[in-house]
């Protein structure tokens, strides 16, 4: 396998484990498991970072010269990459909008 396809294997790995865990946040949080889903988060970061790293280290490359061809692969590495942060997003937001339907529903 060439070194482009591997990265880009590593890429959707990385990010789609990291996906996982801010949809499985985000679930913890529609049960008012708010520890769960912070610590899902925090997971689902430290995975999607070595994501952004193999990621980073292709437009290192391209900077430095040496072109990257894109291809599909490459373009679906990338799009999971911009899913899963967006993903994230959207789980802090649901941890921050159940921690406010628990706080009214205690009222």
């Amino acid at each position: 396998m060439e070194g482009l396809e591997m990265i880009s294997f590593q890429i959707i790995s990385c990010v789609g484990s990291a996906k996982s865990m801010y949809m499985e946040a985000a679930m913890a949080a529609q049960n008012y498991d708010f520890e769960k889903a912070e610590a899902l988060i925090k997971e689902g970061e430290e995975i999607f970072i070595k994501g952004h790293e193999a990621h980073a280290s292709l437009i290192q490359k391209e900077a430095s010269g040496e072109p990257v061809t894109p291809n599909m692969l490459l373009m679906h590495a990338e799009d999971q990459l911009m899913a899963a942060e967006s993903f994230k997003a959207f789980a802090q937001q649901q941890i921050i909008i159940f921690k406010k339907f628990q706080a009214l529903e205690n009222k």
